[in-house]
């Protein structure tokens, strides 16, 4: 889904939200979980799930077209790790 879907599907069921108005919502929800992620390091979402920024460790790594091992330097990465309750929804489903 993207994000004028989201906000067209938004619009359809707020009973007279103009998508200015959730398009500016929309915004300002990513923009406070960002600064989250910037101050505390995590974002959390109440039955659905926890954003957190993670330190990866400098390593040696392969580069697949050449085969040469080259050093790889530390850096931070976003993960997610999904609410109990999210995974129950869809641990049965194929």
């Amino acid at each position: 889904m993207t994000k004028a879907e989201l906000i067209n599907i938004i619009s359809e069921k707020s009973g007279g939200l103009s998508k200015a108005e959730i398009t500016y919502v929309y915004d300002m929800v990513w923009e406070t979980m960002s600064r989250a992620l910037d101050v505390d390091g995590r974002f959390q979402i109440s039955n659905f799930g926890t954003f957190e920024v993670r330190d990866v460790k400098a390593r040696k790594v392969r580069n697949p077209k050449t085969g040469e091992m080259i050093d790889k330097p530390a850096s931070r990465k976003i993960a997610f790790k999904p609410a109990a309750s999210l995974k129950a929804r869809y641990a049965n489903k194929a």
